[in-house]
């Protein structure tokens, strides 16, 4: 009996009651219909079992092999376990939209009262939001916070944020009210030039902004930054573009962080075209009253029982529109919703397998591709999931080359940086095997030849 149930939830006492119910002594009996000579009579000669994510592999590979993808740059591709679908897929969850009445919607505020706990445990801050757009809005958000606390105009930019990043920024701020200067990175390492930030560093700056790890991939070195950004009297910024790197990298808030904005797509949400995406945003809890977004907190009804409420709602829909802090008109619920189902089924000691996997495979392909002639790592520097490499010959044609292998080979970073006209961002994860890695440095070498 327990063949035929072992994935159903059903104990033998259920069992024996069904079967009483409809006449039947025995699972057996249930089939005697069907001739015995189409009843398997052994077990079926079957490979060994593969994980979910081997599985789904070889399922997506039977009929059309899938390309291999080595892109990054903003947007990973991650294990998702088919329990995040499964959930957020649930009528409760799709189809509720924002908890305009708090005590009709305690599931979905108990669900975003929780990704709340977990992103403040992920970035090491006080308070979170209720989730943004994404990365780069929520960032441009904490831009304008700064300005907000510190009543100052000029950001200290890191060239090594995200470049589309960047252009939200641009696209955010009055440039009659705000001033943004870039600081350069070093060249040798990929990495923000500290000294060239501290020339920079005077009593008009608003807020310094550091992305790590960066957009090429390179570990920022934080341990001073925040302490020079306090003594001018500014705020430290912190982003990030892939969050799992919080898996084994020190969160930010370690280093003096005032505010954390980032990017949540990997934790369980699909890449696609163009969305969506989870922008998640942090906060030492003194800014509060400056946060962008909504906070859910938690209390008790009058029976004493837990639960949870809008606490802060900072925009112009809750409040008067002069004292809104944003025009932020929704938050990414579902997608937040998919973030929290994914960390809780990962864990602490979860998150912090995924990263190193995504370490280790990272420099495996680091090492294979510095044995190619014509290709050399670009940058000293440590790095997480992606690192750049320059190559010889014109790297659009090199990638085209490498697509027409099935192999999405890297980014062009030529078109964010100039000066990186031959050079690519290549990005590795869990989901990349260490036979697509070898397949993929193969590619590469011929494509170069």
């Amino acid at each position: 009996m327990e063949d035929y149930l072992r994935y159903l939830p059903h104990t033998r006492e259920d069992v024996r009651e069904m079967l009483e119910a409809i006449g039947m002594k025995s699972m057996e009996n249930l089939f005697e219909m069907i001739p015995k000579k189409f009843r398997l009579s052994k077990p079926i000669n079957l490979p060994p079992p593969l994980s979910e994510a081997d599985l789904i592999r070889h399922l997506e590979g039977i009929q059309t092999p899938p390309y291999v993808s080595f892109l990054g740059g903003g947007a990973y591709y991650h294990f998702i376990p088919a329990v995040v679908s499964h959930l957020t897929s649930r009528s409760e969850f799709y189809t509720a939209y924002t908890p305009y009445q708090p005590e009709v919607s305690q599931g979905t505020l108990q669900a975003i009262f929780e990704y709340q706990t977990l992103m403040c445990q992920l970035t090491g801050m006080e308070v979170s939001n209720a989730s943004m757009y994404d990365g780069a809005s929520s960032l441009a958000e904490a831009v304008l916070m700064a300005q907000r606390i510190t009543g100052r105009k000029k950001i200290l930019l890191s060239q090594t944020v995200h470049p589309e990043y960047r252009k939200v920024i641009q696209t955010y701020i009055d440039p009659d009210e705000q001033e943004i200067v870039l600081i350069p990175y070093l060249k040798g390492e990929g990495r923000t030039d500290e000294k060239a930030l501290a020339k920079f560093l005077d009593q008009d700056v608003s807020a310094v902004v550091i992305q790590n790890p960066n957009f090429f991939g390179a570990i920022e070195d934080l341990t001073n930054i925040g302490e020079k950004v306090h003594r001018a009297g500014g705020l430290m910024i912190a982003c990030f573009s892939e969050p799992v790197a919080y898996g084994i990298v020190r969160p930010p808030g370690e280093f003096g962080a005032d505010i954390v904005a980032g990017e949540g797509q990997s934790f369980g949400i699909p890449v696609s075209f163009g969305g969506p995406y989870l922008g998640i945003f942090t906060t030492k809890e003194k800014y509060i009253r400056n946060m962008p977004g909504r906070l859910v907190g938690e209390t008790v009804d009058l029976e004493g029982k837990r639960s949870f409420v809008l606490t802060l709602a900072t925009r112009e829909q809750h409040i008067r529109r002069e004292k809104a802090t944003s025009n932020i008109c929704t938050n990414e619920g579902l997608c937040a919703l998919m973030a929290t189902i994914f960390l809780s089924c990962l864990g602490k000691e979860g998150l912090r397998e995924l990263a190193l996997m995504n370490l280790n495979k990272t420099e495996y392909a680091k090492k294979v591709a510095s044995k190619i002639d014509g290709s050399q790592i670009a940058f000293a520097s440590p790095t997480f999931n992606e690192f750049v490499l320059k190559i010889e010959g014109d790297p659009e044609k090199v990638l085209e080359k490498m697509r027409k292998e099935g192999i999405l080979g890297g980014l062009y970073l030529g078109q964010f940086y100039p000066e990186l006209s031959r050079h690519l961002l290549v990005t590795v994860t869990e989901m990349n095997t260490r036979k697509e890695i070898e397949r993929w440095a193969e590619a590469l070498e011929k494509a170069l030849r």
